[in-house]
């Protein structure tokens, strides 16, 4: 039978055929066999791997299922009906799902992997007022963008190292009850033993040898690739030399990268510097108000809204209706531990 080869950036329907056909391959079936694992024929398995026919999500699941491919399959099926993602980047997501390792340069912007949902939403809802992209394709990307991040935790998941440049950490996205828990999610996330993250600190200067993110993945058989974007789309580069001079310079960057101690301490500073914000950066409908064990009896009553993520709440009970105060949870926690002390004498 003629194999026909297909270009993966030509369309998501090639890029979604090639994958099907690489994981079939490396799992020594044939179109028939497949077929019969997923209830299809093995002509229907040959449509789809020569992007000649659009599979249901369905399909897409029981083939990931089969092929032991880590939900690959089913997160390029997404994209398949969605034109929310810049060209090139569906097929890097399907090879960062298979990757042993990933290796991430970020700046500005806390990279995907590793964005709370809150941040997340921030920053697509904010293309979508600037109207690069309609609502309904911010709500694709935030859906997407969470979906990938379940690698993190899955069996067998990646090796993931991130370096931050220092401007990620500084610039407050979605109001610094958002930032806050970001930072706190970083806290949180580095501890994970398959996660690994540092910050280049802005007095590298120079020394940093990248001028855009960057991020490097390690395949199972230890090929490398690489990935960046520009404006309008992202490029996968699997060029020997290329990726090799790469993986040089950000084998250079770790070196001159704060250790994992020094670049957690400095997020963590970061949070705690986070000034106190207005009730209107928190949506307080139907927080779950509770009285102040610091309250009493002689007008001194304030109730507290415990569950934000990052954050503590805190209004007047006299005054239900006014304006509350959302402190950053380190914030409060410090005035809860010096109040207990005394520090404050009696009220």
């Amino acid at each position: 039978m003629n194999r026909r080869d297909l270009d993966p950036s030509t369309s998501p329907l090639a890029a979604f055929g090639v994958q099907l056909r690489r994981s079939r391959e490396a799992k020594g079936l044939t179109q028939g066999q497949l077929g019969e694992l997923l209830n299809y024929s093995g002509a229907y398995v040959s449509y789809v791997e020569r992007a000649e026919r659009t599979p249901p999500v369905r399909f897409a699941k029981l083939a990931d299922d089969a092929l032991e491919t880590g939900g690959t399959l089913a997160l390029m099926w997404w994209h398949l009906g969605h034109s929310s993602l810049i060209d090139g980047f569906p097929e890097y997501a399907a090879r960062e799902a298979e990757a042993a390792a990933v290796q991430l340069f970020e700046l500005s912007v806390v990279p995907g992997l590793l964005q709370t949902e809150s941040y997340a939403a921030a920053l697509v809802n904010a293309a979508a007022a600037r109207g690069e992209i309609t609502q309904r394709q911010a709500d694709e990307r935030l859906a997407f963008r969470l979906a990938r991040q379940r690698l993190l935790y899955r069996a067998a998941a990646p090796v993931v190292h991130a370096v931050l440049d220092e401007s990620c950490l500084r610039r407050t996205v979605g109001g610094p009850g958002v930032m806050a828990g970001q930072l706190r999610h970083l806290e949180q996330i580095a501890r994970r033993p398959n996660v690994i993250l540092q910050v280049a600190p802005f007095d590298l200067g120079e020394r940093v040898p990248f001028t855009m993110p960057v991020t490097l993945l390690t395949m199972r058989g230890r090929t490398l690739l690489g990935y960046t974007e520009t404006l309008a789309r992202g490029f996968l580069e699997s060029e020997t030399e290329a990726v090799a001079g790469w993986a040089k310079d950000y084998d250079r960057l770790q070196v001159e990268a704060l250790s994992r101690a020094d670049s957690l301490a400095m997020v963590r500073a970061l949070r705690k510097e986070l000034p106190i914000m207005t009730s209107t950066d928190v949506d307080l409908s139907g927080a779950p108000w509770l009285k102040s064990s610091y309250s009493n009896g002689g007008g001194q009553c304030i109730e507290v809204a415990p569950g934000f993520d990052g954050v503590m709440p805190v209004r007047d009970s006299k005054d239900p209706e006014g304006p509350a105060l959302v402190f950053p949870a380190g914030a409060w926690q410090a005035f809860v531990a010096a109040a207990a002390r005394g520090e404050f004498g009696t009220v």
